[in-house]
């Protein structure tokens, strides 16, 4: 029998998280204690919270993102789980969030400096910053019209500027002309 945990109703306001899929068997016997309005589904466990849901991102004031299973389950709902040491704290003023990229698959996201992982290189941004510089990084993945006035070849090119977007104050602009 399931012993029932119950985390504090205002834990999860403005908070930061990334939740990895797992399979639906990971939740089987266990008993579901909250279920939003959205209708997402929540487990609470002594080691952290299961999330059923059809939709990551952006909830109401916090920024829970999920990692998917690879290779991905066809399913448009995923369950997710995060233990409780991996809800960040989330607010629109501080300097929280860094950058990474994934330059072999052409991906970018961001991650929370609480994350054990962060090597303290790239620099830390706001929420906003942080979404400008990951807009600016998708367009040069996706697109090609921005590389016909340099002679570099596009791959080498998007990794140095992304690099330097990355790891550096420097303006989009700053880093082509530089190039």
């Amino acid at each position: 029998m399931q012993k029932n945990f119950r985390p504090h109703p205002n834990s999860f306001k403005n908070t930061f998280c990334v939740f990895n899929e797992v399979s639906p068997d990971a939740v089987t016997g266990l008993k579901i204690q909250f279920e939003s309005k959205a209708g997402s589904t929540y487990y609470y466990t002594e080691k952290g919270m299961y999330r059923v849901s059809n939709h990551w991102g952006r909830l109401a004031n916090s920024k829970w993102r999920l990692v998917a299973m690879e290779p991905e389950t066809p399913s448009k709902t995923k369950i997710g789980f995060a233990a409780w040491n991996e809800f960040y704290p989330d607010n629109a003023t501080d300097k929280l969030y860094y950058i990474q990229a994934d330059f072999e698959k052409n991906t970018v996201n961001y991650q929370h400096r609480n994350n054990p992982d962060y090597d303290k290189k790239a620099v830390l941004r706001t929420g906003f910053e942080t979404t400008k510089r990951i807009k600016q990084i998708r367009n040069l993945q996706q697109l090609t019209s921005w590389a016909k006035y340099f002679e570099e070849d596009i791959d080498i090119l998007r990794e140095k500027i992304i690099t330097e977007l990355i790891f550096t104050e420097k303006t989009l602009d700053e880093i082509k002309r530089e190039i």
